[in-house]
């Protein structure tokens, strides 16, 4: 059983064939993906308070210390990224910051709002007035936090990072593996197009991270809600002490997610964070949202590529490079994984529904 999964009523089986099978596996057994895809987003990072301390961690800012962006400044990048071309907007802010950030819950009930997901709610509506399709991160989340926030969110994330009990989530206030698996099944459970993935480099052991591959591939086999999973190095930064994980290590882990999950779910490495150029032949296939405006603000310290780097990573592959919305095609035609709100932004005979069109290879939805 996994650390705080008793919390959560968690039940997942551990086989442990099944962990010695990924073990065994090496980049000699997975070869490059047909194609490579990336989302052209802007980052929008809604507050930087959160409820959690992991010690890898520059995003968050400790109160007193923490920003919440205003609707006017929102607006304004929304606006920028849409002017760019971009089809995303990234929403992302810290777990649950208006429950430790005082100041942060009396701008909220300044502005009108009960809590940051109401907030989150108003300005992904925003988005799409804009000409943005909504994919946020506001970490553990309900089921029926889920249900509400599907209606404007054309897909929704947060990382498993790891099943492991880690000295890097240490302190009073930190995350658990039962946690983050709770909300991975709230996600499915709801029908939300998901994105997760794991933080390689934070103590974790070879066997953890097999198991945590099996942990999203049970999942995704129940609720078939899962598009891709990240695989991620830890990067140095002025609050870890974290070694970045050798390109060996990186190959292999991405090599066991390639044999690990099913061949619907992608796997993704962040090209301004990852050897990105070394992974290729491991079976990735999708390299993430990438901002042609805005910074990664969870990395500040490491810029995304230009476009023309992605052109050139994928030529080096000898795939094609292609861009894809936040959200992915199977989705859209399966039917029923996205709301009628989402679905009318994309079919709409607007240029954004033009500019969402052209990300998709069949036949524009209506």
């Amino acid at each position: 059983m996994f650390p705080g999964a008793d919390a959560y009523d968690i039940a997942l089986d551990v086989d442990e064939e099944a962990v010695d099978r990924l073990l065994d596996v090496t980049p000699a057994d997975v070869g490059p993906a047909p194609a490579l895809t990336f989302s052209r987003n802007v980052f929008v990072p809604l507050t930087t308070a959160c409820r959690y301390t992991c010690t890898y961690c520059t995003y968050y800012d400790v109160p007193g210390q923490a920003s919440l962006m205003s609707p006017a400044a929102v607006e304004d990048v929304l606006r920028t990224g849409a002017d760019a071309g971009c089809t995303e907007a990234l929403f992302t802010f810290g777990d649950k910051p208006d429950a430790r950030y005082e100041a942060i819950h009396d701008q909220l009930d300044e502005w009108g709002h009960d809590s940051i997901l109401d907030y989150l709610f108003e300005v992904c509506e925003l988005a799409l007035d804009v000409g943005l399709l909504p994919h946020s991160n506001p970490g553990d989340l309900t089921e029926a936090e889920f249900e509400r926030l599907r209606e404007v969110n054309a897909s929704m994330g947060v990382m498993l990072e790891t099943t492991a009990d880690v000295d890097a989530h240490a302190g009073s206030r930190r995350k658990t593996p039962g946690q983050r698996l709770n909300t991975i099944r709230a996600a499915g459970r709801a029908g939300v197009p998901f994105t997760t993935g794991l933080l390689v480099g934070i103590g974790e052991t070879w066997r953890d991270r097999a198991e945590s591959l099996l942990a999203i591939r049970d999942f995704h086999e129940r609720y078939g809600h899962v598009q891709e999973v990240i695989v991620q190095n830890v990067v140095p930064n002025e609050r870890s002490s974290f070694e970045r994980p050798s390109v060996e290590t990186m190959r292999r882990v991405v090599s066991m997610a390639r044999v690990a999950l099913p061949d619907e779910v992608s796997v993704q490495v962040p090209p301004n964070l990852s050897p990105t150029s070394d992974l290729v032949d491991c079976g990735v296939d999708d390299l993430g949202g990438v901002s042609p405006v805005t910074d990664d603000y969870i990395n500040p310290d490491y810029s995304w590529p230009a476009l023309r780097e992605l052109e050139d990573l994928a030529d080096g592959a000898g795939v094609p490079l292609r861009e894809r919305l936040p959200v992915y095609e199977r989705f859209l035609d399966e039917g029923g994984w996205v709301s009628d709100r989402i679905r009318d932004a994309i079919g709409a005979e607007t240029d954004a529904g033009a500019r969402y069109r052209a990300c998709l290879s069949d036949e524009p939805v209506t």
